[in-house]
């Protein structure tokens, strides 16, 4: 039994843009009345505040300026360290506090600007990879490491340039498989 009113009608070309609208929205406004399924728990969306401040951490600048102050601070712990364990020069009991304390601290902001130099140079390197590679996987950190080592090995020469290519190629390989397996 069917009556007039149950039959199927057709759309009409406005109505199926005003039902395309409605569903699909127009790309200039931000939607506030999305239905999303909470299945996996509640869903919150983005405003578009939070979205420019997650790229701007996610940035290579970002990133890279954020590896040299870190680098900066980890350098000057292992200065320090490393100011207060070393060997002292032969005319220590002439050695005033004072040279002693400036000793510390060439020692300590030595080590401070290397690693932040080696951070800040790392983090750029990988960062470019990782965005020209549109992957994120352990290859980029061997890439990286390989530029890097590179680069500060050139200082010493060609073969030095090769050796430290490797070596903190296989250094970053190495801590990359560790930092996957071990937190994910």
């Amino acid at each position: 039994m069917t009556s007039p009113d149950s039959e199927k009608r057709q759309l009409t070309p406005e109505e199926w843009l005003t039902l395309t609208n409605y569903f699909v929205g127009n790309n200039y406004r931000y939607r506030e009345n999305i239905i999303i399924p909470k299945a996996l728990g509640p869903v919150k969306i983005k405003t578009k505040e939070e979205k420019m401040v997650e790229a701007a951490f996610e940035s290579c600048p970002f990133k890279s300026a954020m590896s040299c102050v870190i680098g900066y601070g980890l350098g000057a712990a292992i200065g320090l360290f490393s100011s207060s364990v070393g060997p002292t020069p032969m005319n220590a009991e002439q050695q005033t506090v004072r040279e002693v304390f400036r000793e510390m601290k060439t020692t300590t902001l030595s080590y401070a600007k290397n690693f932040a130099v080696i951070g800040a140079l790392f983090s750029a390197v990988e960062c470019a990879i990782e965005t020209a590679r549109g992957k994120s996987d352990w290859k980029n950190g061997t890439y990286a490491g390989a530029t890097t080592g590179g680069l500060i090995g050139l200082r010493a020469g060609v073969k030095a340039g090769i050796v430290g290519a490797a070596g903190f190629a296989a250094f970053s390989t190495i801590i990359d498989y560790y930092m996957h397996t071990r937190f994910s």
